[in-house]
């Protein structure tokens, strides 16, 4: 039985996983979203608030713990301390999103966005211009 064993495999080896998991928090730090399976986005998601919670303390062994999360890559963790985790002081947890986006054609695999909480979704950036331009045309 696998009672109490919460490691998501993704069917690659340790290293691969820890790699690729990194890459995909990369990723969504520069891009502030990312298009990815629904299996890696519930994988990379504890990993990417993990990161958020070291960010938010902004301290010398913070950053040294996020660039070793992180393999190295100086600007995810400059970008990490100095415009992801100030977005989310009032935040007590929950930063990221996954959309669901349905399924892949070629191989059929769910496919999802992982996204941060504190971004405006497009079904929202849509809304707003309508909205403000309903309250323009009242205002007249």
């Amino acid at each position: 039985m696998r009672h109490k064993r919460n490691t998501v495999k993704l069917g690659r080896s340790q290293a691969h996983r820890d790699a690729l998991l990194a890459n995909q928090v990369i990723s969504l730090i520069e891009h502030s979203r990312i298009k990815t399976t629904l299996a890696k986005a519930k994988a990379v998601r504890p990993f990417a608030e993990k990161l958020i919670t070291i960010g938010r303390k902004n301290t010398l062994h913070a950053r040294r713990l996020a660039l070793a999360y992180l393999m190295h890559n100086k600007t995810a963790v400059r970008d990490l301390f100095e415009k992801v985790a100030p977005r989310t002081t009032g935040r007590q947890g929950g930063y990221t999103r996954i959309i669901k986006l349905g399924q892949r054609h070629s191989d059929a695999s769910e496919m999802a966005y992982l996204e941060w909480v504190d971004q405006a979704s497009p079904a929202t950036e849509e809304a707003a211009p309508v909205a403000a331009a309903d309250h323009a045309e009242e205002a007249k």
